[in-house]
Protein backbone atom coordinates (compact mmCIF):
# COMPACT_ATOMS: atom_id res chain seq x y z
CA UNK A 1 0.00 0.00 0.00
CA UNK A 2 1.56 3.22 -1.23
CA UNK A 3 1.89 5.53 2.45
CA UNK A 4 -0.03 8.63 2.62
CA UNK A 5 2.58 11.73 2.99
CA UNK A 6 2.27 14.41 5.02
CA UNK A 7 4.87 17.13 5.25
CA UNK A 8 4.71 19.83 8.43
CA UNK A 9 7.27 21.92 10.41
CA UNK A 10 6.70 19.75 13.89
CA UNK A 11 5.25 16.24 14.31
CA UNK A 12 3.84 16.03 18.03
CA UNK A 13 3.23 12.60 19.31
CA UNK A 14 0.58 12.43 21.96
CA UNK A 15 -2.81 14.38 21.86
CA UNK A 16 -2.68 14.37 26.20
CA UNK A 17 -2.96 18.27 27.60
CA UNK A 18 0.81 18.44 27.15
CA UNK A 19 0.73 17.81 23.19
CA UNK A 20 -2.40 19.74 22.44
CA UNK A 21 -0.46 22.76 24.37
CA UNK A 22 2.53 21.87 22.74
CA UNK A 23 0.91 22.22 19.36
CA UNK A 24 -1.80 25.08 20.49
CA UNK A 25 1.29 27.48 21.24
CA UNK A 26 3.33 26.34 18.01
CA UNK A 27 0.27 27.02 16.34
CA UNK A 28 -0.44 30.43 17.77
CA UNK A 29 3.19 31.71 16.30
CA UNK A 30 2.88 30.76 13.08
CA UNK A 31 4.46 27.29 12.90
CA UNK A 32 2.39 24.51 10.76
CA UNK A 33 2.17 21.79 13.36
CA UNK A 34 0.77 17.64 13.20
CA UNK A 35 -0.38 15.78 16.15
CA UNK A 36 -0.91 12.20 16.24
CA UNK A 37 -2.61 10.49 18.67
CA UNK A 38 -4.23 6.71 18.96
CA UNK A 39 -7.76 7.98 20.41
CA UNK A 40 -10.62 8.59 18.34
CA UNK A 41 -11.26 12.38 17.87
CA UNK A 42 -13.62 13.23 21.50
CA UNK A 43 -12.67 9.89 23.29
CA UNK A 44 -12.01 11.39 27.00
CA UNK A 45 -8.95 10.03 28.80
CA UNK A 46 -9.37 7.70 32.07
CA UNK A 47 -10.15 10.44 34.89
CA UNK A 48 -6.45 11.60 36.62
CA UNK A 49 -5.33 14.95 36.79
CA UNK A 50 -7.64 17.27 38.90
CA UNK A 51 -5.81 20.54 39.08
CA UNK A 52 -4.51 22.99 36.60
CA UNK A 53 -2.00 25.13 38.16
CA UNK A 54 -1.76 28.99 37.61
CA UNK A 55 1.22 29.00 35.97
CA UNK A 56 -0.88 26.70 33.22
CA UNK A 57 -3.89 29.00 33.26
CA UNK A 58 -1.53 32.19 32.61
CA UNK A 59 -0.45 29.85 29.30
CA UNK A 60 -4.16 28.86 28.20
CA UNK A 61 -5.11 32.48 28.93
CA UNK A 62 -2.07 33.46 26.11
CA UNK A 63 -3.20 30.85 24.43
CA UNK A 64 -7.32 31.95 24.44
CA UNK A 65 -8.83 29.10 26.08
CA UNK A 66 -8.39 29.65 29.57
CA UNK A 67 -12.11 31.46 30.10
CA UNK A 68 -13.25 27.73 28.37
CA UNK A 69 -11.47 25.85 30.94
CA UNK A 70 -12.94 28.01 34.04
CA UNK A 71 -16.29 27.86 32.61
CA UNK A 72 -15.97 23.93 33.14
CA UNK A 73 -15.62 21.38 36.00
CA UNK A 74 -17.50 21.04 38.83
CA UNK A 75 -20.70 23.21 39.65
CA UNK A 76 -19.99 26.98 40.09
CA UNK A 77 -20.49 27.21 44.00
CA UNK A 78 -19.00 23.39 44.73
CA UNK A 79 -16.54 23.99 47.16
CA UNK A 80 -13.21 23.22 46.12
CA UNK A 81 -11.78 22.94 49.80
CA UNK A 82 -9.93 20.26 50.38
CA UNK A 83 -10.90 17.85 54.05
CA UNK A 84 -9.44 15.79 56.47
CA UNK A 85 -11.89 13.03 57.71
CA UNK A 86 -11.90 10.13 59.76
CA UNK A 87 -13.83 8.35 56.62
CA UNK A 88 -15.67 10.35 53.77
CA UNK A 89 -18.74 10.49 55.61
CA UNK A 90 -16.90 10.82 59.47
CA UNK A 91 -15.82 13.08 61.02
CA UNK A 92 -13.66 16.12 60.02
CA UNK A 93 -10.63 16.47 61.52
CA UNK A 94 -9.61 19.72 59.11
CA UNK A 95 -10.33 21.79 56.45
CA UNK A 96 -7.93 23.58 54.00
CA UNK A 97 -10.35 26.47 52.19
CA UNK A 98 -10.16 26.46 48.60
CA UNK A 99 -12.27 29.58 46.89
CA UNK A 100 -15.32 27.44 44.63
CA UNK A 101 -15.15 28.18 40.71
CA UNK A 102 -18.14 31.34 41.12
CA UNK A 103 -16.07 32.97 44.06
CA UNK A 104 -12.09 32.27 42.95
CA UNK A 105 -11.50 35.94 41.68
CA UNK A 106 -13.05 37.29 44.62
CA UNK A 107 -12.33 35.60 47.42
CA UNK A 108 -10.17 37.13 49.70
CA UNK A 109 -8.27 36.07 53.47
CA UNK A 110 -7.92 32.40 52.98
CA UNK A 111 -4.47 30.72 51.72
CA UNK A 112 -5.51 29.90 48.62
CA UNK A 113 -6.39 33.51 47.73
CA UNK A 114 -4.40 36.91 46.61
CA UNK A 115 -2.26 35.02 44.05
CA UNK A 116 0.10 37.46 42.04
CA UNK A 117 -1.57 36.34 38.37
CA UNK A 118 -4.60 37.14 36.33
CA UNK A 119 -5.19 33.32 36.33
CA UNK A 120 -5.24 31.83 39.58
CA UNK A 121 -5.72 27.99 39.42
CA UNK A 122 -8.61 26.02 38.27
CA UNK A 123 -9.86 22.75 39.91
CA UNK A 124 -11.32 20.51 36.95
CA UNK A 125 -10.43 16.82 35.98
CA UNK A 126 -8.74 15.88 32.69
CA UNK A 127 -11.81 14.41 31.69
CA UNK A 128 -13.06 17.85 30.91
CA UNK A 129 -10.12 19.11 30.27
CA UNK A 130 -9.18 17.56 27.22
CA UNK A 131 -12.34 17.54 25.04
CA UNK A 132 -11.99 22.03 25.66
CA UNK A 133 -8.62 22.29 24.78
CA UNK A 134 -9.10 19.56 21.57
CA UNK A 135 -11.88 21.61 20.56
CA UNK A 136 -9.37 24.90 20.74
CA UNK A 137 -6.74 22.49 18.83
CA UNK A 138 -9.16 21.37 15.89
CA UNK A 139 -10.08 24.90 15.13
CA UNK A 140 -6.53 26.08 14.62
CA UNK A 141 -5.70 26.28 10.74
CA UNK A 142 -2.28 25.47 11.22
CA UNK A 143 -3.04 22.47 13.07
CA UNK A 144 -3.50 18.90 11.51
CA UNK A 145 -4.79 16.38 13.62
CA UNK A 146 -3.75 12.68 12.58
CA UNK A 147 -6.41 10.80 15.27
CA UNK A 148 -6.77 6.76 15.35
CA UNK A 149 -2.75 6.73 14.45
CA UNK A 150 -0.31 4.54 15.72
CA UNK A 151 3.11 6.33 15.53
CA UNK A 152 5.46 3.44 14.30
CA UNK A 153 9.31 5.30 14.19
CA UNK A 154 11.38 7.94 13.01
CA UNK A 155 15.19 8.48 11.62
CA UNK A 156 16.89 11.66 11.41
CA UNK A 157 18.60 12.82 8.77
CA UNK A 158 20.13 15.95 7.52
CA UNK A 159 17.58 19.21 8.36
CA UNK A 160 14.34 16.94 8.95
CA UNK A 161 13.29 13.67 10.41
CA UNK A 162 11.35 11.38 8.64
CA UNK A 163 8.51 9.66 10.63
CA UNK A 164 6.18 6.44 9.99
CA UNK A 165 2.94 5.73 11.24
CA UNK A 166 -0.27 3.80 10.20
CA UNK A 167 -3.71 4.46 10.78
CA UNK A 168 -5.43 1.99 13.45
CA UNK A 169 -8.54 1.64 11.46
CA UNK A 170 -7.76 0.37 7.92
CA UNK A 171 -3.72 -0.21 9.07
CA UNK A 172 -3.09 2.37 5.73
CA UNK A 173 0.91 3.80 6.40
CA UNK A 174 1.86 6.92 6.79
CA UNK A 175 4.75 8.86 6.14
CA UNK A 176 5.58 12.44 7.87
CA UNK A 177 8.22 14.89 6.73
CA UNK A 178 8.80 17.21 9.40
CA UNK A 179 11.47 19.28 10.82
CA UNK A 180 11.66 18.77 13.97
CA UNK A 181 9.65 15.94 16.43
CA UNK A 182 8.41 16.24 19.81
CA UNK A 183 7.68 13.23 21.98
CA UNK A 184 4.47 13.71 24.41
CA UNK A 185 3.55 9.92 24.57
CA UNK A 186 3.90 9.43 28.09
CA UNK A 187 5.49 7.36 30.91
CA UNK A 188 6.20 4.34 28.58
CA UNK A 189 7.35 6.83 25.74
CA UNK A 190 8.50 4.68 23.13
CA UNK A 191 10.52 8.03 21.46
CA UNK A 192 12.74 8.48 24.60
CA UNK A 193 13.55 4.41 24.28
CA UNK A 194 14.33 5.21 20.39
CA UNK A 195 16.54 8.72 21.54
CA UNK A 196 18.31 6.76 24.11
CA UNK A 197 17.14 8.35 27.26
CA UNK A 198 16.56 6.59 30.75
CA UNK A 199 14.77 7.01 33.33
CA UNK A 200 16.73 7.79 36.84
CA UNK A 201 15.42 8.37 39.99
CA UNK A 202 12.89 6.43 42.46
CA UNK A 203 11.01 3.46 40.74
CA UNK A 204 8.43 2.83 43.49
CA UNK A 205 7.52 5.71 46.26
CA UNK A 206 3.77 4.43 46.48
CA UNK A 207 1.61 1.56 45.24
CA UNK A 208 -2.43 2.79 44.62
CA UNK A 209 -5.75 1.47 44.10
CA UNK A 210 -7.50 3.70 42.15
CA UNK A 211 -11.72 3.30 41.13
CA UNK A 212 -13.74 5.54 39.47
CA UNK A 213 -17.35 5.66 40.62
CA UNK A 214 -20.64 6.89 40.41
CA UNK A 215 -22.61 7.26 43.66
CA UNK A 216 -25.19 9.22 44.12
CA UNK A 217 -25.85 8.62 47.56
CA UNK A 218 -22.68 10.06 49.02
CA UNK A 219 -23.00 13.69 49.49
CA UNK A 220 -26.66 13.14 51.72
CA UNK A 221 -24.06 10.28 53.80
CA UNK A 222 -21.79 13.22 54.73
CA UNK A 223 -21.66 14.79 58.23
CA UNK A 224 -19.53 18.11 56.71
CA UNK A 225 -20.06 19.94 53.32
CA UNK A 226 -18.46 18.36 50.72
CA UNK A 227 -15.06 19.18 49.71
CA UNK A 228 -13.11 18.90 46.00
CA UNK A 229 -10.68 16.49 48.06
CA UNK A 230 -11.75 14.25 50.84
CA UNK A 231 -8.71 12.50 52.89
CA UNK A 232 -9.34 9.56 55.24
CA UNK A 233 -7.32 8.92 58.08
CA UNK A 234 -8.44 5.89 59.57
CA UNK A 235 -6.43 2.90 61.42
CA UNK A 236 -7.97 0.44 58.69
CA UNK A 237 -7.54 2.18 55.87
CA UNK A 238 -6.37 5.83 54.45
CA UNK A 239 -6.75 7.17 51.02
CA UNK A 240 -8.68 10.14 49.44
CA UNK A 241 -11.50 10.77 47.35
CA UNK A 242 -11.63 13.95 45.01
CA UNK A 243 -15.42 15.25 43.33
CA UNK A 244 -15.76 14.86 39.74
CA UNK A 245 -19.13 16.46 38.66
CA UNK A 246 -19.85 17.73 41.92
CA UNK A 247 -22.88 15.20 41.90
CA UNK A 248 -22.01 11.94 41.73
CA UNK A 249 -19.13 10.87 39.87
CA UNK A 250 -15.77 10.09 42.32
CA UNK A 251 -12.31 8.93 41.89
CA UNK A 252 -11.28 7.58 45.04
CA UNK A 253 -7.18 6.28 46.05
CA UNK A 254 -6.39 3.65 48.46
CA UNK A 255 -3.52 3.97 49.31
CA UNK A 256 -2.06 0.20 49.15
CA UNK A 257 -0.14 -0.48 52.85
CA UNK A 258 3.34 -1.51 53.86
CA UNK A 259 3.46 -5.22 52.48
CA UNK A 260 0.66 -4.92 49.84
CA UNK A 261 2.56 -5.50 46.86
CA UNK A 262 -0.16 -6.69 44.31
CA UNK A 263 -3.03 -4.67 43.31
CA UNK A 264 -5.07 -7.34 42.96
CA UNK A 265 -4.77 -9.61 46.31
CA UNK A 266 -6.12 -6.18 47.70
CA UNK A 267 -10.07 -6.11 48.21
CA UNK A 268 -11.17 -3.33 46.35
CA UNK A 269 -14.52 -2.79 47.69
CA UNK A 270 -13.65 -3.53 51.00
CA UNK A 271 -11.01 -0.82 50.92
CA UNK A 272 -13.34 1.63 49.03
CA UNK A 273 -15.96 1.23 51.88
CA UNK A 274 -13.72 1.52 54.62
CA UNK A 275 -12.51 4.58 53.23
CA UNK A 276 -16.10 6.19 52.60
CA UNK A 277 -17.18 4.83 55.84
CA UNK A 278 -20.10 2.93 54.07
CA UNK A 279 -21.34 -0.35 54.84
CA UNK A 280 -22.64 -3.44 52.68
CA UNK A 281 -25.55 -1.54 51.89
CA UNK A 282 -24.51 1.35 50.29
CA UNK A 283 -24.77 0.99 46.49
CA UNK A 284 -22.00 2.52 43.91
CA UNK A 285 -21.22 1.12 40.38
CA UNK A 286 -17.48 1.07 39.36
CA UNK A 287 -16.78 3.05 35.95
CA UNK A 288 -12.98 2.23 35.69
CA UNK A 289 -10.14 0.71 37.52
CA UNK A 290 -6.50 2.56 37.11
CA UNK A 291 -4.45 1.18 39.67
CA UNK A 292 -0.68 2.95 39.67
CA UNK A 293 3.03 3.26 41.12
CA UNK A 294 4.14 6.22 42.11
CA UNK A 295 7.44 7.35 40.83
CA UNK A 296 9.94 10.01 40.66
CA UNK A 297 12.15 9.41 37.91
CA UNK A 298 13.66 12.21 35.24
CA UNK A 299 14.90 11.23 31.97
CA UNK A 300 18.98 11.62 31.71
CA UNK A 301 18.39 13.78 28.63
CA UNK A 302 15.21 15.34 26.87
CA UNK A 303 16.95 15.55 23.23
CA UNK A 304 18.57 13.91 20.54
CA UNK A 305 19.52 16.76 17.86
CA UNK A 306 15.65 17.37 16.31
CA UNK A 307 13.71 15.15 18.62
CA UNK A 308 12.68 16.06 21.81
CA UNK A 309 11.06 14.90 24.92
CA UNK A 310 8.03 16.98 26.79
CA UNK A 311 5.59 16.00 30.07
CA UNK A 312 5.68 12.63 30.81
CA UNK A 313 7.92 11.48 28.56
CA UNK A 314 10.28 13.36 29.97
CA UNK A 315 9.75 13.01 33.50
CA UNK A 316 6.85 11.02 36.24
CA UNK A 317 6.39 11.11 39.66
CA UNK A 318 3.82 11.05 42.77
CA UNK A 319 0.82 12.51 41.16
CA UNK A 320 0.48 15.09 44.03
CA UNK A 321 -1.29 18.25 42.92
CA UNK A 322 -1.37 17.93 39.38
CA UNK A 323 2.74 18.25 39.64
CA UNK A 324 3.51 16.35 36.48
CA UNK A 325 0.64 17.48 34.13
CA UNK A 326 1.10 21.26 34.95
CA UNK A 327 5.14 20.94 34.44
CA UNK A 328 4.70 19.27 31.51
CA UNK A 329 2.76 22.07 30.13
CA UNK A 330 5.53 24.22 31.18
CA UNK A 331 7.69 22.14 30.00
CA UNK A 332 5.54 23.06 26.31
CA UNK A 333 5.36 26.25 26.46
CA UNK A 334 9.17 26.73 27.34
CA UNK A 335 9.78 24.79 23.45
CA UNK A 336 7.19 26.18 21.73
CA UNK A 337 8.88 30.08 21.48
CA UNK A 338 12.44 28.04 21.08
CA UNK A 339 11.34 25.97 18.61
CA UNK A 340 9.09 28.69 16.77
CA UNK A 341 12.29 31.10 16.93
CA UNK A 342 14.38 28.90 14.80
CA UNK A 343 11.78 28.09 12.57
CA UNK A 344 11.14 31.20 11.47
CA UNK A 345 14.66 32.09 11.11
CA UNK A 346 15.13 34.69 14.16
CA UNK A 347 16.98 32.37 16.65
CA UNK A 348 20.30 30.16 16.04
CA UNK A 349 19.35 26.48 15.60
CA UNK A 350 21.49 26.61 19.07
CA UNK A 351 19.20 28.56 21.01
CA UNK A 352 17.49 24.88 21.51
CA UNK A 353 20.27 24.01 23.73
CA UNK A 354 18.57 25.83 26.43
CA UNK A 355 15.48 23.75 26.41
CA UNK A 356 17.34 21.13 28.12
CA UNK A 357 19.31 23.33 30.00
CA UNK A 358 16.64 24.97 31.44
CA UNK A 359 13.66 21.86 32.13
CA UNK A 360 15.87 19.40 33.37
CA UNK A 361 16.84 21.28 36.86
CA UNK A 362 13.68 22.55 36.74
CA UNK A 363 12.54 19.60 36.82
CA UNK A 364 14.44 17.86 39.56
CA UNK A 365 13.22 21.09 41.65
CA UNK A 366 9.74 20.15 41.36
CA UNK A 367 10.36 16.58 41.92
CA UNK A 368 12.17 16.57 44.94
CA UNK A 369 9.58 19.39 45.92
CA UNK A 370 6.96 15.92 45.71
CA UNK A 371 8.59 13.16 46.62
CA UNK A 372 9.85 14.80 49.98
CA UNK A 373 6.10 15.76 50.32
CA UNK A 374 4.75 12.39 49.46
CA UNK A 375 6.87 10.96 52.13
CA UNK A 376 5.54 12.89 55.12
CA UNK A 377 2.24 12.07 54.17
CA UNK A 378 2.88 8.81 53.89
CA UNK A 379 4.27 8.81 57.42
CA UNK A 380 1.47 10.89 58.70
CA UNK A 381 -1.09 7.62 57.24
CA UNK A 382 1.14 5.31 58.73
CA UNK A 383 0.66 7.14 61.91
CA UNK A 384 -3.03 7.58 62.45
CA UNK A 385 -3.88 7.08 65.92
CA UNK A 386 -6.44 3.91 67.29
CA UNK A 387 -8.46 6.00 69.16
CA UNK A 388 -9.04 8.74 66.33
CA UNK A 389 -12.94 7.15 66.57
CA UNK A 390 -13.57 6.91 69.95
CA UNK A 391 -15.90 9.05 71.58
CA UNK A 392 -15.33 11.10 74.46
CA UNK A 393 -11.71 12.92 75.53
CA UNK A 394 -9.06 10.77 73.94
CA UNK A 395 -10.76 10.41 71.03
CA UNK A 396 -11.42 14.42 70.81
CA UNK A 397 -7.37 15.19 71.43
CA UNK A 398 -6.67 12.62 68.62
CA UNK A 399 -8.83 14.01 66.28
CA UNK A 400 -7.49 17.26 67.09
CA UNK A 401 -4.10 16.68 66.85
CA UNK A 402 -4.21 14.81 63.68
CA UNK A 403 -6.18 17.55 62.47
CA UNK A 404 -3.56 20.18 62.83
CA UNK A 405 -0.76 18.10 61.50
CA UNK A 406 -3.20 17.55 58.67
CA UNK A 407 -3.55 21.37 57.94
CA UNK A 408 -0.19 22.01 58.54
CA UNK A 409 1.54 19.20 56.24
CA UNK A 410 -0.55 19.70 53.35
CA UNK A 411 -1.82 23.34 53.37
CA UNK A 412 1.67 24.19 51.15
CA UNK A 413 1.12 21.71 48.50
CA UNK A 414 -2.94 22.57 48.00
CA UNK A 415 -2.10 26.36 48.23
CA UNK A 416 1.59 25.96 46.08
CA UNK A 417 2.41 29.87 44.79
CA UNK A 418 6.25 29.06 45.20
CA UNK A 419 5.99 25.87 42.50
CA UNK A 420 4.23 28.03 40.48
CA UNK A 421 6.12 31.39 40.61
CA UNK A 422 9.53 30.68 42.31
CA UNK A 423 11.28 28.58 39.90
CA UNK A 424 13.71 30.04 37.46
CA UNK A 425 16.65 29.01 35.07
CA UNK A 426 20.02 29.83 36.59
CA UNK A 427 22.09 27.67 33.99
CA UNK A 428 20.91 28.87 30.75
CA UNK A 429 22.95 29.72 27.47
CA UNK A 430 20.11 32.45 26.77
CA UNK A 431 20.58 34.55 29.74
CA UNK A 432 22.53 37.22 30.77
CA UNK A 433 23.15 36.64 34.08
CA UNK A 434 25.09 39.30 36.31
CA UNK A 435 25.84 37.51 39.19
CA UNK A 436 23.43 38.06 41.41
CA UNK A 437 22.03 34.59 43.01
CA UNK A 438 18.04 34.49 42.38
CA UNK A 439 15.89 34.19 45.75
CA UNK A 440 14.99 31.06 47.05
CA UNK A 441 11.51 29.26 47.18
CA UNK A 442 9.79 26.98 48.80
CA UNK A 443 6.05 24.99 47.54
CA UNK A 444 4.46 27.82 49.12
CA UNK A 445 6.17 30.73 48.95
CA UNK A 446 8.33 32.91 46.59
CA UNK A 447 9.88 36.32 46.32
CA UNK A 448 8.89 38.23 43.17
CA UNK A 449 12.48 39.20 41.81
CA UNK A 450 14.40 40.97 38.07
CA UNK A 451 17.31 38.60 38.85
CA UNK A 452 17.87 37.29 35.37
CA UNK A 453 16.22 33.83 35.25
CA UNK A 454 13.12 34.55 37.10
CA UNK A 455 9.44 34.47 36.59
CA UNK A 456 8.89 38.35 35.04
CA UNK A 457 7.58 40.02 38.15
CA UNK A 458 3.19 40.56 37.97
CA UNK A 459 1.44 43.50 38.05
CA UNK A 460 -1.20 45.73 36.91
CA UNK A 461 -0.73 48.70 34.61
CA UNK A 462 -2.61 52.00 35.39
CA UNK A 463 -5.07 51.13 32.87
CA UNK A 464 -6.41 48.00 34.50
CA UNK A 465 -4.39 45.48 32.30
CA UNK A 466 -2.39 43.01 33.50
CA UNK A 467 1.02 42.94 32.31
CA UNK A 468 1.15 39.48 30.64
CA UNK A 469 -1.85 40.54 28.32
CA UNK A 470 0.32 43.83 27.31
CA UNK A 471 3.40 41.83 26.24
CA UNK A 472 3.28 40.22 22.99
CA UNK A 473 4.23 37.10 21.88
CA UNK A 474 7.95 37.41 21.42
CA UNK A 475 10.64 39.57 23.71
CA UNK A 476 9.45 42.71 25.46
CA UNK A 477 11.72 45.64 26.97
CA UNK A 478 9.89 46.91 30.18
CA UNK A 479 10.81 50.63 30.64
CA UNK A 480 9.98 51.86 34.38
CA UNK A 481 12.17 54.84 34.21
CA UNK A 482 10.72 56.55 30.22
CA UNK A 483 14.17 58.71 30.66
CA UNK A 484 16.11 56.08 29.37
CA UNK A 485 16.37 55.57 25.65
CA UNK A 486 16.13 51.83 24.90
CA UNK A 487 16.48 52.47 21.02
CA UNK A 488 19.77 51.03 20.47
CA UNK A 489 18.54 47.55 21.71
CA UNK A 490 15.46 47.94 20.06
CA UNK A 491 17.24 48.89 16.42
CA UNK A 492 19.94 45.80 17.24
CA UNK A 493 16.63 43.39 17.85
CA UNK A 494 15.19 44.69 14.63
CA UNK A 495 19.05 44.17 13.02
CA UNK A 496 18.95 40.25 13.58
CA UNK A 497 15.35 39.91 13.16
CA UNK A 498 14.29 39.09 16.79
CA UNK A 499 10.67 40.18 17.57
CA UNK A 500 11.08 42.79 20.78
CA UNK A 501 8.32 45.63 21.34
CA UNK A 502 8.98 48.57 24.28
CA UNK A 503 6.26 48.94 27.41
CA UNK A 504 6.32 51.53 29.70
CA UNK A 505 5.68 49.99 33.22
CA UNK A 506 3.16 52.88 34.48
CA UNK A 507 1.97 51.03 37.76
CA UNK A 508 2.01 51.82 41.41
CA UNK A 509 4.05 48.57 42.14
CA UNK A 510 6.60 49.04 39.75
CA UNK A 511 9.30 50.93 41.71
CA UNK A 512 9.36 48.24 43.90
CA UNK A 513 8.99 45.10 41.75
CA UNK A 514 11.40 46.53 39.32
CA UNK A 515 14.51 48.71 41.26
CA UNK A 516 16.07 48.70 37.75
CA UNK A 517 15.15 51.26 34.87
CA UNK A 518 15.25 48.34 32.35
CA UNK A 519 13.74 44.31 32.30
CA UNK A 520 14.09 42.19 29.46
CA UNK A 521 11.33 39.88 29.18
CA UNK A 522 11.41 36.63 27.40
CA UNK A 523 8.54 35.30 25.48
CA UNK A 524 7.93 33.15 28.24
CA UNK A 525 7.56 35.45 30.84
CA UNK A 526 11.49 34.79 32.17
CA UNK A 527 13.85 37.79 33.16
CA UNK A 528 16.37 37.47 30.20
CA UNK A 529 18.18 40.92 31.22
CA UNK A 530 18.28 43.97 33.29
CA UNK A 531 19.51 47.04 33.44
CA UNK A 532 19.79 50.91 33.76
CA UNK A 533 21.05 51.55 30.34
CA UNK A 534 21.39 49.77 27.06
CA UNK A 535 24.56 47.46 27.30
CA UNK A 536 27.24 48.95 25.44
CA UNK A 537 26.84 46.51 22.80
CA UNK A 538 23.45 46.15 22.49
CA UNK A 539 24.32 43.18 19.46
CA UNK A 540 26.13 40.79 21.85
CA UNK A 541 23.27 40.73 24.12
CA UNK A 542 20.71 39.97 20.77
CA UNK A 543 22.84 37.22 20.21
CA UNK A 544 22.95 36.13 23.27
CA UNK A 545 19.31 35.71 23.64
CA UNK A 546 18.37 34.49 20.10
CA UNK A 547 21.16 31.49 20.61
CA UNK A 548 23.68 33.14 18.53
CA UNK A 549 26.45 33.72 21.64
Amino acid sequence: MTPRRIATEVLVVGAGPVGMTLAMDLAWRGVAVTILEQRRRGEPPSPKCNHVSAHSMEIFRRLGVARALRDAGLPPDYPNDVAYRTTTTGIELARIPIPCRRDRFTATGGPDTGWPTPEPPHRINQIYLEPILFDHLAGLPSVTILDRTRFLGFAQEEGRVLARAEALDDAAPIEIDCAYLIGCDGGRSGIRRDIGAVFQGDAVVQRVQSSFIRAPDLIPRMQAPPAWGTFSLNPRRCGNVYAIDGRELWLVHNYLQPGEQEFEAVDRDACLRAILGVGPEFEYSLLNREDWIGRRLVADRFRDRRVFLCGDAAHIWVPMAGYGMNAGIADAANLAWLLAGVLRGWAAPAILEAYEAERLPITEQVSHFAMNHSNAVARQRGAVPAEIEDPGPAGEAARARVGRAAYDLNVAQYCCSGLNFGSFYDHSPIIAYDGEAPPPYGMDHFTPSIVPGCRTPYLVLRDGRPLYDAMGPGFTLLRRDAAVDPTPLLQAAARRGVPMALLDLEAEAAPALYPQALVLSRPDQHVAWRGDAVPADPLALVDRIRGAA
